[in-house]
């Protein structure tokens, strides 16, 4: 009966939440919330998360339709979590799931709702972040579990496992059989303690790229350049406009704060409206109102490159990966681990870090 009742409260993909809604959401910067729902419970926790926060929400799904967990006294679910334990570094250990909805490598903070099988991780969520580790390398994430009654280490053992290079910056939030009634209230206790810190925005760079030519681009330090930077990698096909610009309207608006330049500069990055990229490469004055999203640094070359019709340009982050990490003299008792792109561990599983200026594989 309690090992019925455990899978019975391993989240189902039924109502799916929606992340659209009319009451007052706390703001935690990019977040993208993902989740596997088998009953029931985890959807509705994700229901009742994203009333409280504005996140994104994508959602795991088997490959194989209308598995039945719960038939021969739940051996599929028993069997999938065996063949994990049995080689967690295979790829083919873990069950085939279904393309998910959103890219996670375009959210600096991800937030897990994951049930517990047999004291572990589900299995289709393992695999999701099995497949999605180097993405989510380096970000911000914190997680919640759903159970029973089982206690929830072995499925935050799984989350260190699969996500070495991420940050968890809360410890899990577990709702189980004894608490769903109070589910709104710990989840808003539990978001004042994630502390997701939002990205430096100082001088970030970004590639602009128009065919054979690569620009550096700085962003300015506002919310518009920071929604920008979120949706990266990307490529626009961009359309001629007065001699003087190329624009593309997204299929999404972004935050405004519009201003009069008085005058545009080659290499500036725009937005007008709230959903309209503009690259300029030409310098005029104009009456026109935008929101600045950054500038080429060096634009010589560009008015060539794009030419005088419609053409694609790509824009992606710059990665700045720690390539040396300097001992401090001072502190040379110091055995802190960084990962490659620089975010400091407590305990590093499998992949590559820098420690005291190397590169060590664990």
């Amino acid at each position: 009966m309690l090992l019925a009742a455990l899978f019975l409260s391993a989240c189902s993909s039924n109502n799916e939440p929606k992340a659209e809604t009319t009451g007052q959401q706390q703001d935690l910067g990019s977040t993208l919330v993902v989740y596997y729902s088998f009953s029931g419970d985890c959807s509705n926790i994700v229901g009742s998360l994203t009333q409280l926060i504005t996140a994104d929400v994508a959602r795991v799904e088997p490959a194989q339709d209308g598995v039945d967990y719960a038939a021969n006294n739940y051996q599929a679910g028993a069997d999938l979590i065996n063949a994990i334990n049995s080689a967690p570094n295979n790829a083919g250990s873990y069950p085939a799931i279904k393309n998910v909805n959103k890219d996670v490598s375009s959210y600096d903070h991800v937030i897990i709702v994951t049930p517990l099988w047999h004291s572990r991780m589900a299995a289709p969520m393992q695999a999701y972040l099995f497949q999605n580790a180097a993405k989510i390398a380096g970000k911000q994430v914190a997680m919640i579990v759903s159970s029973y009654s089982s206690g929830i280490s072995g499925v935050v053992s799984d989350a260190n496992r699969l996500l070495p290079g991420a940050t968890f910056t809360t410890n899990a939030l577990w709702i189980n059989n004894s608490n769903p009634s109070r589910t709104a209230s710990l989840l808003s206790e539990w978001i004042d303690n994630i502390n997701f810190t939002q990205p430096t925005m100082n001088n970030e760079k970004i590639n602009v790229i128009v065919g054979d030519r690569k620009f550096i681009a700085t962003l300015e330090q506002n919310a518009t350049a920071q929604a920008f930077r979120n949706m990266l990698p990307m490529t626009l096909s961009m359309n001629e406009l007065n001699g003087n610009e190329k624009y593309h309207y997204l299929d999404s608006s972004l935050p405004t704060q519009a201003t009069s330049p008085g005058t545009i500069h080659t290499g500036d990055i725009m937005l007008y409206g709230a959903s309209c990229v503009v690259l300029f490469y030409d310098t005029f004055n104009t009456s026109y109102s935008y929101t600045p999203i950054g500038h080429i640094d060096n634009p010589e070359g560009l008015r060539e490159a794009l030419g005088t019709g419609g053409i694609s340009v790509s824009f992606e982050r710059i990665n700045t990966g720690i390539d040396r990490v300097a001992a401090d003299p001072l502190r040379s008792g110091d055995s802190a681990v960084y990962t490659i792109d620089g975010r400091r561990v407590g305990t590093p599983e499998h992949g590559i870090y820098i420690k005291n200026g190397k590169k060590i594989i664990r």
